[in-house]
């Protein structure tokens, strides 16, 4: 399951992170990669600085745990902090699944999730797409600043070359509550009818078994 997550950021949100990175320094991407990775990442990534990063941090986390699309849709557990990563002219990231266990510097922790949040808009550059296999076959994803897509970590993906202009995006990882990604989907879409249900119905017999349902459902697929 694909989830587009529009204006996660709003523009004075923007306005700050972009404050933030005025003038950071960014390194090879590929020192933050896994073997295999590393072989097709050719990007660049903000250089780890305490005080910009709990900023950074600050803004996105606030907006992630506020965000209900967010909270029912990945059911998180431990959210990674995030990484800015920036593509130039000539750069990309051929096809990779993401590490399935991270967290070189604090608690480990599983990937389940991926999520990108795009910093600039799409106006900004040529090429770029975030391109993800899927079973309904390749999907090609260039967002509004603001806006984030998440995906399962799983997924087979890459990024497109940057022909011109410069691609900003913040990163993140998810382990869930919920470990399947076709659980996590399920669980997704009973929740959108149960809220439904709660509003327009809140005292019928149906409403209370469907809520019954979820609940319990996510009782017997948690792994915590």
């Amino acid at each position: 399951m694909l989830l587009h997550i529009p204006a996660l950021l709003n523009p004075a949100q923007l306005a700050k992170v972009h404050e933030v990175l005025a003038g950071a320094d960014f390194v090879d991407g590929r020192l933050s990669a896994g073997r295999a990775a590393a072989r097709v990442k050719h990007n660049q990534e903000l250089r780890q600085a305490p005080e910009r990063m709990q900023l950074l941090v600050r803004i996105l986390m606030a907006s992630l745990g506020h965000h209900e699309t967010f909270r029912f849709g990945v059911l998180p557990h431990r959210v990674a902090d995030p990484i800015i990563a920036r593509y130039r002219p000539g750069m990309a990231y051929g096809d990779h699944i993401d590490d399935p266990i991270m967290g070189s510097s604090g608690p480990r922790f599983r990937s389940d999730c991926s999520l990108t949040l795009f910093l600039n808009p799409p106006t900004d550059y040529a090429g770029g797409e975030l391109i993800i296999r899927s079973a309904f076959g390749e999907q090609a994803v260039k967002l509004d600043a603001g806006d984030a897509v998440i995906y399962p970590s799983s997924s087979l993906h890459r990024v497109a070359e940057v022909s011109s202009g410069e691609r900003l995006v913040a990163l993140t990882w998810i382990q869930s509550y919920v470990r399947d990604p076709a659980q996590r989907e399920l669980l997704y879409e009973l929740n959108l009818a149960r809220e439904h249900l709660q509003k327009e119905q809140p005292g019928a017999r149906h409403t209370g078994q469907v809520d019954r349902a979820y609940n319990n459902l996510v009782r017997m697929w948690s792994d915590l």
